[in-house]
């Protein structure tokens, strides 16, 4: 089993949401459902980048330096 950190933006206000969990395409179905409180008021969101680990605890690592100011400084430089 793999897991993933993602990241996806709203196309309605711009912003960018960090994540992980087993299945990013999935994830996505639910932001998108209205599934999660924090991202439902930002409807519709696309899923411009994935990163793939092998465990929960990689991706989980993942996710938090990416919400972190330096990896939301690593995500300006990298997702232009």
């Amino acid at each position: 089993m793999s897991f993933e950190t993602y990241v996806l933006k709203s196309l309605k206000d711009g912003l960018r949401y960090v994540g992980s969990g087993e299945n990013s395409h999935e994830r996505l179905r639910r932001h998108n459902k209205g599934d999660y409180q924090f991202t439902k008021g930002h409807r519709p969101w696309v899923k411009i980048y994935v990163e793939q680990y092998e465990t929960r605890s990689e991706a989980m690592k993942r996710e938090k330096f990416l919400k972190s100011g330096q990896g939301r400084k690593w995500l300006n430089e990298n997702l232009k």
